[in-house]
């Protein structure tokens, strides 16, 4: 195994398919299989799944992480020694769509001025972002799950809190005249496939919804459908507050879904990460609610998740 073998299972791994890899660097298909097939017999296992796209398989999403991780370890040590770099590293970050919209606005400000770096970023539910950073896929990632994936460091970052919401009209058709929500009856609304918040709403109160949801993977889309009265949803309180006060839309409920976020990241000695860690960091003190300092029991319709360690009153990196 070396590193040319690894770095072309990674640009297969990047581009979907072997020719795409070629182009990208600069070689021959041929060239590119050659370097996999010599990896895979140095390492005894297949690497690479000849699908479309091409993805990696468990071993190989161990050596696609090292590939990205040695690049970066590359430009850090170009930037120590004052070689010019080629072109800016890529930061891969796996995150969810309501953490992007609201609080992470603040690390899109501070990354607008790094001219050595870009952020690219993958929208997964924050339940499932880990899958990517164990793939390889990505640097660091902001998730419910509080254990760090091997050969990475977690930090608890906050809290986001969810508000059952509705556009009025909508509360008030199933509203009875007790004033009680008819829960089974309304229309639900979520995001992906993936997005059960409200089904575990419900089911934390015995409940269940009786149609399908209308689905909008799209976060302003979404916002669109709950004004338009198309279904209820549980929504970042800070997305929501203006439409709560001109009272385009109302809370269903005085309970709330408090989700607790962690952040992942690669443990390499990279500049470039710590300033991303600073940033992230920094975000989540300003945007998101802070940890409780010691262990409550979550009320009914929390979901509360913390683990960490303290200093302060502020969370800090552990390794």
């Amino acid at each position: 195994m070396n590193l040319e073998q690894v770095r072309a299972l990674a640009a297969i791994v990047d581009t979907g398919s072997f020719e795409l890899a070629a182009r990208a660097l600069h070689l021959t298909p041929s060239a590119v299989s050659q370097r996999v097939r010599a990896l895979e017999s140095s390492v005894g296992q297949v690497v690479v799944r000849r699908v479309h796209p091409c993805t990696a398989t468990e071993a190989g999403a161990v050596l696609v992480r090292l590939a990205r991780q040695v690049e970066l370890l590359e430009e850090d040590s170009r930037d120590l020694l004052g070689i010019a770099r080629e072109a800016p590293v890529v930061l891969r970050i796996a995150v969810n769509a309501d953490s992007l919209d609201t609080w992470l606005v603040d690390l899109l400000d501070a990354a607008a001025s790094w001219d050595d770096s870009r952020l690219r970023f993958s929208i997964v539910h924050e339940d499932r972002t880990l899958t990517l950073l164990r793939q390889g896929e990505c640097a660091a990632a902001v998730s419910t799950v509080s254990q760090p994936v091997p050969g990475c460091r977690s930090h608890p970052l906050g809290v986001m809190r969810y508000l059952p919401v509705a556009a009025p009209g909508l509360a008030a058709r199933f509203s009875g005249t007790d004033g009680e929500l008819d829960w089974d009856a309304m229309p639900v609304l979520r995001y992906d496939d993936h997005d059960h918040v409200q089904e575990q709403f419900l089911a934390a109160r015995g409940r269940a919804t009786s149609s399908p949801a209308s689905q909008v993977p799209s976060s302003p889309g979404l916002k669109s459908a709950l004004l338009a009265g198309m279904g209820w949803l549980l929504v970042p309180e800070a997305t929501v507050a203006e439409e709560l006060t001109d009272g385009r839309i109302v809370t269903l409920s005085d309970e709330f879904v408090d989700v607790v976020l962690h952040w992942h990241v690669w443990k390499v000695p990279s500049h470039r990460l710590e300033r991303l860690n600073d940033a992230v960091l920094q975000a989540a003190r300003t945007g998101l609610r802070p940890l409780p300092k010691r262990p409550r029991g979550a009320r009914s319709g929390q979901r509360v998740r913390s683990s960490g360690r303290e200093r302060d009153g502020e969370p800090r990196l552990v390794d």
